[in-house]
């Protein structure tokens, strides 16, 4: 009798201890990020009243008997499955969609969590404005005038230079794709204004000084009169400018001091070859032409008569019709233009990718790497300690954190403006509740009815 007393009170014990754990996943149930705990019971070891008999030649076999000495706790296991996503609008909330952790910082100390709750603080470092723990990830750096983001670099924190400037870019490659129009006619020698004006296809678009300063570049196109396929092309850079033209046109080895080139194509349409008035020739790979210009109001290096500055002007590959100059029967246009070059900026806003990937966007109309949110992954993510406040730290059973960007080595993806809810499901943990009760009510009944029992027996002897 006295076995089952104890065994009704450790049944009693647990039976709470499942209630508690019960209790914590309601009371969280709103919690962001939040993982569902669950207690597993089992057996403990049961006393044996006589063992076990194999079989003879006269009687078989005899099992154990035993008795069992109640029940202990197993285990209380974090259910690491995925909560559901609430759209907030908040640009900095993130959620993950997948497996992985955050990770934060604070001081020394390394922290995991799924809260992407996260704010900007006075200096513009990403955090969790609950308690100040620091997200973590890559920083990009310039090398060579661009941004780039190193993931196998050391982690750092991730600060978002809000307001912070993009400085100007001197253009330094033009592409020109146009399309000029084999109907158009030659211009003879002596011809009338109009007809001139008939005969030229002009398109013009702005580039860049290194001050950022706008710069109007126009390239005129006219036919070449008794050579079949063949265009003269003009250059120039502020045609409006007092000082004229101010254009230098470099194709081979030797500079050339007119503002002209040549285009010759084939009976196809594609382009051949590229040369300039003294006979320098393209004719292989991607034609490019190098053109220079004066940057006014800059200061002038010595020896030189002008501050100059220098561009490519591209004009696609030989016998390639994508993003290049043609020249087919059909009406002269230009398709695409494209140049490098952009004034000074402000960063106006950012955003946050599904790779973790920030943004800058500015407002001279780039967009530029800011920094990549690290993500950390566990062998074992069910042995993380809980260490309040909706993180985890490392024990000896999660194993080390693997750390790569969002998706990469199974990690899940980031959906920035929006949070991951808690995974508890309120039906299931009021149905749990339920048999808690009643196992806690029928192990309150294994006591009484044995105390009763006990009183019983105390009572043969009046």
């Amino acid at each position: 009798m006295m076995r089952s007393l104890y065994a009704g009170v450790a049944g009693l014990q647990n039976h709470q201890v499942r209630m508690d754990v019960l209790g914590n996943n309601i009371a969280n149930i709103n919690t962001t990020g939040f993982k569902k705990g669950r207690v597993n019971f089992q057996d403990m070891l049961s006393q044996t009243l006589s063992g076990a008999a194999r079989p003879t030649d006269e009687v078989g076999g005899v099992n154990p008997r035993q008795v069992g000495l109640g029940m202990t706790i197993a285990a209380i296991d974090t259910i690491h499955t995925q909560g559901s996503l609430q759209t907030t609008g908040v640009m900095t909330d993130l959620a993950l969609q997948g497996e992985g952790f955050f990770i934060l910082q604070d001081g020394e100390k390394r922290y995991y969590s799924r809260n992407g709750a996260f704010a900007l603080d006075e200096n513009g470092t990403l955090v969790n404005p609950a308690n100040g723990m620091r997200v973590r990830g890559w920083q990009a750096q310039t090398v060579g005038g661009v941004a780039r983001i190193n993931t196998a670099a050391e982690l750092t924190d991730l600060v978002i230079p809000v307001g912070g400037k993009d400085p100007a870019r001197a253009t330094t490659l033009v592409e020109l794709a146009c399309n000029l129009d084999k109907r158009t006619p030659e211009i003879p020698p002596g011809a009338s204004p109009q007809a001139v004006l008939d005969g030229t296809w002009s398109t013009s678009f702005d580039i860049y000084d290194s001050f950022g300063k706008v710069h109007k570049l126009a390239v005129d196109f006219r036919k070449v009169p008794g050579i079949p396929n063949r265009w003269q092309a003009q250059v120039t850079v502020d045609p409006e400018a007092a000082a004229g033209t101010n254009t230098r046109v470099e194709v081979g080895a030797a500079n050339n001091a007119d503002n002209l080139f040549f285009l010759d194509f084939d009976n196809l349409g594609s382009l051949q070859s590229v040369l300039d008035a003294q006979g320098d020739v393209l004719d292989a790979g991607t034609l490019q032409i190098q053109v220079s210009f004066d940057v006014p109001e800059a200061d002038v290096p010595a020896g030189q008569a002008a501050y100059r500055q220098q561009f490519a002007l591209s004009l696609g590959a030989v016998g390639s019709y994508r993003n290049a100059v043609t020249q087919f029967a059909e009406k002269s246009s230009t398709k695409a233009v494209t140049q490098d070059g952009y004034p000074m900026g402000y960063l106006e806003s950012f955003k946050i990718d599904q790779n973790g990937e920030i943004i800058g966007v500015y407002t001279n109309g780039t967009n530029r790497p800011i920094g990549q949110v690290a993500l950390a992954s566990f062998t074992n993510p069910g042995g993380l300690e809980k260490a309040g406040e909706n993180t985890y730290v490392v024990s000896n059973n999660s194993g080390e954190p693997r750390i790569d960007p969002a998706g990469v080595a199974g990690k899940g993806k980031i959906i920035a403006g929006t949070l991951e809810m808690s995974n508890v499901d309120l039906a299931e943990q009021f149905t749990d509740m339920i048999v808690t009760q009643r196992g806690f009510q029928a192990n309150s009944r294994t006591i009484t009815t044995t105390d009763q029992m006990i009183q019983e027996l105390l009572t043969l002897k009046r």
